[in-house]
């Protein structure tokens, strides 16, 4: 609550500090030696106010049940601890858990067409037999809604990421979709009660939704947005990034053709094919693609392939040493493998089996 002092600074004290309330109890002295830390800041941690608030805080949150997960609680979920700019507190509600063994953000635009509707619905329907799946989202208008509100039918666990405090749902009409998600899912936000949906808060939840999931699928997007954000922050924890096509002339699709022809995310049409890639294909109803057989393979494509085989993708630069062909010849060989099917290049100038 401390103005000047968001989570990567917040972060920075508590290691310093060893905790928050050996923060508390440190000189404004001290504070100023933490790398970012001014001495406005360090007053402002000092003001008599901040407690007023935090113990108002605290009473909101015993009145009404919510579940508090702050950095170095056991509790925290371990996906976001990872990333390099994680919240310091996360405020919940409902009864699902943040460590689901298996986490799907499906996001796109607030203004979706037909083809968006069908896909998300299609999408969620297929991941409802897959074993601890956790669909993610930020509650709001368009794709976003059409996926919780699929889950919550489906029976699929969802959790809705909010843009401000827990006292209050934007948009108004989602308030009984919300309530219908903590029979079998939650709410979940870093901001605390009282904080208005604020145009730019809607950036700093996107970073959760990112952060919690193990792969992100954007649906429908124009080229700009807050679900290309998503996606790109997604990518920059390291986590897989997925987008369906759509006709060129479609400004709704814009965002993720654009996704897809830059390499930042891998074509998907169906639940089939996030799982094959997610490696979640087995033990589920739902079918992955079959491998197919290239017999006729020169030995250099071969080698490639004997190479990718059982390995979940394998960087360029690692074959070009494992395979130790020229550069230009293994660049060559994997466009040739790209067009018989043989191989399918990821973001990152990785390589896999198709």
């Amino acid at each position: 609550m401390a103005p000047g002092i968001g989570p990567r600074l917040a972060c920075a004290l508590v290691d310093r500090f060893g905790s928050p309330d050996g923060v508390l109890a440190a000189t404004p002295k001290e504070l100023i030696q933490v790398s970012r830390m001014t001495e406005a800041k360090a007053r402002a941690l000092k003001d008599p106010e901040i407690l007023t608030r935090a113990e108002a805080e605290l009473t909101f949150i015993a009145d009404h049940n919510v579940q508090t997960y702050f950095l170095t609680d056991d509790n925290y979920p371990q996906r976001l601890r990872d990333c390099h700019d994680a919240p310091i507190m996360l405020f919940g509600k409902g009864n699902t858990s943040l460590e689901a063994e298996k986490t799907v953000a499906i996001i796109g635009t607030r203004k979706n067409t037909d083809y968006g509707l069908k896909l998300t619905e299609e999408l969620v329907d297929g991941l409802k037999e897959v074993p601890g799946i956790l669909v993610i989202s930020g509650l709001a208008y368009g794709i976003d809604a059409i996926a919780h509100k699929k889950a919550v039918k489906s029976g699929v666990p969802t959790l809705g990421v909010l843009a401000h405090g827990l006292d209050n749902i934007y948009p108004p009409m989602h308030k009984n979709l919300s309530l219908e998600m903590l029979g079998n899912g939650g709410l979940l936000t870093e901001f605390t009660s009282g904080t208005n949906p604020d145009r730019s808060n809607f950036p700093i939840r996107n970073r959760i939704v990112a952060g919690l999931s193990d792969v992100t699928v954007v649906v429908e997007s124009d080229i700009k947005g807050g679900a290309i954000i998503t996606a790109m922050l997604a990518a920059s924890y390291h986590r897989e990034v997925m987008a369906f096509p759509g006709r060129i002339t479609d400004t709704r699709s814009a965002g993720c053709n654009d996704l897809l022809q830059k390499n930042m995310a891998s074509m998907i049409t169906r639940a089939g094919d996030l799982l094959s890639l997610m490696r979640w294909a087995a033990n589920t109803g739902v079918s992955a693609k079959p491998q197919l057989l290239f017999p006729d393979l020169q030995p250099e494509e071969q080698k490639i392939i004997d190479i990718l085989q059982g390995k979940e993708s394998v960087h360029s630069d690692e074959l070009f040493h494992l395979t130790g062909f020229p550069a230009s010849s293994l660049a060559s060989t994997l466009l040739q493998l790209e067009m018989l099917g043989a191989v399918k290049t990821l973001p990152g100038k990785r390589y896999k089996l198709a």
